[in-house]
């Protein structure tokens, strides 16, 4: 992204960065400052973004010099970046005007969470340009983890989430917050940054998550609190049941994996956020029971009948609520659609899936034997040859045992069981 417009005058998101800058440091093709510094075979060292285009675009020579380039391997110039970077703090702290997005993360960080401290100020403007930087493809992997792992940027980030009222800021603030905890770029230990800050008041953090998902003003800001939840899960599982125990919370996880159109049609991205929350709390006693009342088996059953999200984690929610009567019930009033939902995915989400949906099975048809149940699994086509498969797939022997007991409670035979099978198949891989 360059830092001019067509008319050439600096963008406005850079306005007050006009210092004197060494020519070394200025990329030959863009003549901005470098912050991924790479160098071509020649000799020449250009910004990795610039050069990777112009050699994207089909040229075969060395822009500044003009020679044939036998090779366009690019080799990270480490000591033109400290360089760099040595001027650029010094330029910095000798320069009290520049701007939020700064000639280093260090010091764009330090202005922009100073402005999203500062109760005077409105902190949308910083928040916004945060959420961008993090998000821009042309910045290099160094600069964001710079930003994301320096001193306090977390911790001020949560402090505006945690405000009372869902309002724009809380917004913005969780769109950097989630890119922050759940992009590829970020790494792990700077991820883990967010949930500790989370963490440190997590019941006011999950609080403040489910009101975003509950009123917030558009479907991108509930995924994002959504992720952000996911990610508290991961990397501080010890607050599973502050999670688990919040109504507000399970309520909104549930409306996120629902229809979110008068047609009824699903997000793929929010399904997959809240059903991953929903699995990894479904095992609590609390939740499970919350989650049935809530509408969690119909709305996993959904998923599971239009391909919207991860049939694993769909199953795995039905597995925790067959462990209450409640939720059985609730199964088993919809059998006809929720038996062979579950048939028709439990091999299409991998081995975990496949043993959720086993479970499922055994516990409504085997262990309760409620005969709607027994009378939909009966009539799935196909379904038999499912439990067949998953036997001889190398599931655990719990799930082989389960299987096992359905298939002899509906008393089929092999020659039954393989109807429609191809018989010249001779190795099963059904993962």
């Amino acid at each position: 992204m360059g830092r001019k417009d067509a008319s050439g005058r600096l963008a406005a998101e850079y306005q007050g960065l006009e210092v004197k800058v060494p020519s070394l440091f200025r990329c030959p093709i863009s003549l901005d400052v470098m912050r991924s510094p790479v160098s071509l075979c020649t000799g020449v060292s250009y910004d990795r973004a610039s050069i990777q285009r112009w050699i994207d675009s089909g040229n075969n020579t060395c822009p500044a010099t003009m020679l044939p380039l036998p090779s366009t391997d690019l080799v990270p110039n480490l000591t033109l970046r400290r360089l760099i970077a040595l001027w650029a703090s010094t330029a910095a702290a000798s320069s009290p005007a520049t701007s939020a997005v700064g000639p280093t993360p260090a010091a764009a960080a330090a202005e922009l969470l100073r402005q999203i401290a500062d109760p005077s100020q409105d902190p949308c403007p910083a928040l916004h340009k945060l959420a961008a930087f993090l998000s821009d493809d042309d910045v290099d992997e160094f600069d964001k983890n710079a930003l994301a792992r320096a001193a306090g940027t977390a911790e001020t980030l949560v402090s505006v989430l945690r405000r009372r009222r869902a309002d724009a800021s809380v917004e913005a603030a969780v769109r950097v917050l989630a890119v922050m905890a759940a992009s590829d770029c970020i790494e792990e230990d700077n991820r883990k940054r967010v949930a500790t800050a989370l963490a440190a008041d997590a019941a006011s953090s999950v609080a403040s998550l489910a009101r975003v998902l509950r009123s917030g003003n558009s479907l991108e800001a509930r995924i994002d609190a959504a992720r952000l939840v996911e990610a508290l899960l991961r990397d501080r599982p010890d607050v599973k049941a502050t999670v688990a125990e919040s109504e507000e919370m399970v309520s909104g996880l549930i409306r996120l994996i629902g229809p979110v159109d008068e047609q009824g049609g699903l997000d793929k991205q929010a399904v997959e956020a809240g059903l991953s929350c929903l699995a990894t709390i479904a095992g609590t006693r609390r939740a499970r029971s919350e989650m049935v009342r809530l509408g969690a088996v119909p709305a996993a059953v959904r998923v599971l009948a239009t391909d919207a999200g991860s049939p694993c984690h769909a199953l795995r929610v039905l597995e925790a609520t067959v462990g209450c009567a409640e939720g059985r019930a609730a199964i088993c009033k919809k059998a006809d659609e929720a038996v062979p939902a579950v048939l028709s995915k439990m091999m299409k989400g991998g081995m975990g899936g496949a043993e959720a949906g086993v479970s499922v099975l055994w516990a409504v048809c085997h262990k309760y034997r409620d005969r709607r149940a027994v009378d939909a699994a009966a009539a799935s086509k196909g379904g038999l040859t499912r439990l067949l498969l998953l036997m001889q797939s190398g599931c655990s022997p719990a799930a082989r045992q389960m299987a096992s007991e359905l298939l002899k409670m509906f008393k089929v035979n092999a020659k039954s069981c393989l109807a429609g099978y191809d018989s010249n198949t001779t190795h099963i891989m059904p993962f």
